[in-house]
């Protein structure tokens, strides 16, 4: 063992006995070294320690702090432990970091290890140089709990589950520890400040952005939709005219026709990945995999973002191996320090076509040449608005086919525009909806476009019902899809994509000053590819249903609300923050009801004393603590959905 730091006699507290009696203290030898802290069986007669009894590798430690004593104590509490003595609690999550040293796999999760010390001075020399060496470790806890768990309930905030997240923000007194998402807590003229101890990761290298006069490059073909529209033919030029529209650019082809473009169908002419078909911008590593896997070809490919921003990853297909049916490989595409790319050392190329072109010829370190480019570029994005200037689609133009379901505001139907276009298109029944201020709404919401946002095209107003017209996505409502749609167990990578996609369509939203009010599982779609985006954002303030818009209501998102919401209605980009949090759980539980043992009265009682979720099994600790960061009471210490988004990624990235 390491030569040991500190060495003190404590008495500890078993963590096994479901009932706190003085058989549960025990005196033991205490010993700190570099990695871990042991303890042993004690002699008071020979003053001698005696065999290891257990020991907490320090690396796993979550959090170091008091423990308040118990008011009121009985007396069969204080027999053991001396009436003077306070505690100390090293915890994971709220739960203890017990491990056996010969038997790794054994970890207690039942609870935070409590140590009586024999004076306040030796406790406060303990703590403070455990919290210099934990300092940096990983997943450090912002909140905790400051009393004991005590015969089934922690005495600070009565709440029964062992795992609950704490209710106590952690005094970040030396500065050291971490709190959420890099930030440090600084405090200055009594007010807390934050201020970024590590940077954002780097953000890809962007062309600069097209300008009137400039010339593109078409990336998907587009039939006119309105007079005044413009064809696009995959990979031809065409010069921009006008781009007053971010969402409809006036341009001019090479016959000398112009009218308006679809800005998200055209790349920079000379710049950038869009325009070689081996580049599928926003695939993830599933989707990568269940394209390759289609295709069914040894040697396919295709270059997709990596979740770590800025990265590239070339994904690729292979029949070689033990797997049966093939298997996909992922090679990140890394730089060297004067900038250039490589794949496998000592092949560096100024450029990721010229690398590409290199593989495609030499396997060097790969499990095969990159012989067949995969696309998904069949399947162009979608446009803001079904044409340049609608906003207001005749229902004479639209062919319902099925009937999808009944959402808040009626029933949902696919269709067809113009007999071609997939559509969804929501049939408004009367009085459920506050018509004119949605309409004129609808004009500014239309301008609203990202990959993780379910488009919207249009609506027919003219007759009544009203229908909003929107993209339609095949594989239907997120809920469902979690409970009934996924065709196999989940893997974790495709779990949290789900909650990237959430997340950067919430961001997106942030940046354009938009509540959603109303996040769930419920209102999300998944697209054909297993893309996941948000829809019916904004649209709660317009229901004029009391038993929906009242927190009394029956209809009301109890379940998905923080304690603002529920006590005073107070909705905010924070409170969206919160059920993004609840959604997380919801994904990693495949589809299960949140606090699914209490009624909405006992929920708004207990979430506002401090209840919160349990971890799901599928979660891991990373996971958790991004579900339990959106968790804060305080809403000015939740994160931002930028910041969330950045930390999705990391984790993603680290679990890839």
């Amino acid at each position: 063992m390491s030569d040991s730091i500190l060495e003190e006699i404590f008495i500890k507290r078993s963590q096994q006995k479901k009932k706190t009696s003085p058989l549960n203290y025990k005196e033991r030898w205490f010993v700190l070294t570099q990695e871990k802290i042991a303890y042993y069986d004690y002699d008071p007669d020979k003053g001698k320690r005696k065999g290891l009894r257990g020991s907490v590798d320090l690396e796993k430690i979550k959090c170091v702090e008091t423990v308040q004593p118990e008011p009121n104590a009985p007396q069969e509490r204080i027999q053991k432990p001396r009436r003077s003595l306070k505690a100390m609690s090293l915890t994971k999550n709220n739960s203890s970091v017990f491990a056996l040293p010969f038997l790794p796999q054994i970890i207690y999760d039942e609870g935070p290890l409590y140590i009586f010390a024999k004076s306040e001075d030796i406790r406060n020399q303990w703590i403070k140089k455990l919290k210099e060496m934990v300092s940096f470790n990983k997943d450090l806890l912002q909140k905790y709990h400051p009393c004991y768990w005590m015969d089934g309930v922690w005495l600070c905030c009565q709440q029964e589950v062992k795992q609950a997240m704490g209710c106590k923000v952690l005094d970040n007194k030396n500065g050291k520890n971490k709190t959420p998402f890099g930030l440090k807590s600084e405090t200055i003229n009594n007010q807390t400040s934050e201020k970024p101890v590590r940077p954002l990761p780097p953000q890809p290298p962007e062309p600069a952005a097209p300008s009137v006069g400039m010339t593109v490059i078409a990336e998907y073909p587009y039939t006119p939709m309105t007079p005044q529209d413009l064809e696009l033919r995959k990979d031809e030029e065409y010069t921009i005219l006008e781009m007053s529209d971010p969402n409809w650019w006036r341009a001019r082809d090479k016959y000398g026709a112009e009218g308006y473009i679809p800005s998200n169908y055209v790349v920079e002419a000379e710049n950038g990945l869009e325009r070689f078909d081996w580049y599928c911008k926003n695939m993830n590593r599933s989707q990568a995999e269940k394209l390759l896997k289609t295709e069914n070809k040894d040697g396919g490919f295709l270059v997709r973002d990596s979740s770590k921003a800025g990265k590239y990853t070339v994904s690729l297909f292979t029949k070689g191996g033990a797997e049966t049916g093939g298997s996909c490989r992922h090679y990140n595409i890394c730089t060297t320090p004067s900038g250039q790319f490589y794949l496998a050392e000592k092949h560096n190329f100024s450029s990721i076509p010229e690398l590409i072109n290199y593989h495609q010829h030499n396997a060097a370190g790969m499990v095969s040449r990159l012989k067949y480019i995969v696309t998904n570029r069949a399947r162009p994005p979608s446009t803001a608005g079904l044409g340049y200037g609608v906003w207001e689609i005749d229902p004479r133009h639209l062919t319902f086919i099925k009937e999808l379901g009944t959402g808040q505001f009626g029933v949902v139907k696919y269709g067809k525009w113009q007999g071609q276009h997939d559509v969804a298109i929501k049939m408004i029944k009367e009085g459920s909806m506050s018509e004119e201020e949605f309409i004129e709404e609808a004009k500014i919401m239309m301008k609203l476009r990202h990959e993780n946002l379910v488009q919207l095209y249009g609506v027919c107003t003219k007759q009544r019902p009203i229908y909003i017209v929107t993209e339609f996505l095949s594989n239907g409502c997120l809920l469902t899809y979690l409970r009934e749609g996924l065709k196999q167990h989940p893997t974790p990578v495709q779990l949290l994509e789900m909650c990237k996609d959430v997340s950067e369509g919430m961001a997106y939203l942030e940046t354009q000053q938009y509540i959603h009010r109303d996040l769930a599982a419920r209102n999300c779609l998944v697209d054909g590819n297993g893309t996941i985006k948000v829809t019916d954002f904004g649209l709660s303030r317009y229901v004029l249903d009391d038993e929906y818009t009242s927190s009394a209501g029956s209809k009301f998102p109890v379940r998905w609300s923080p304690p603002e919401v529920l006590l005073y209605c107070k909705f905010s980009s924070k409170s969206d923050i919160w059920a993004y949090g609840v959604l997380m759980w919801e994904v990693y539980t495949l589809g299960r009801l949140p606090y699914e043992r209490l009624n909405n009265t006992e929920i708004v009682e207990q979430v506002s004393r401090g209840l919160r979720l349990y971890r799901p099994q599928l979660a891991n600790e990373k996971v958790y603590s991004i579900m339990t960061s959106c968790w804060f009471d305080k809403a000015d210490e939740r994160p931002t959905f930028e910041q969330l988004a950045v930390t999705v990624q990391d984790v993603l990235y680290d679990l890839q």
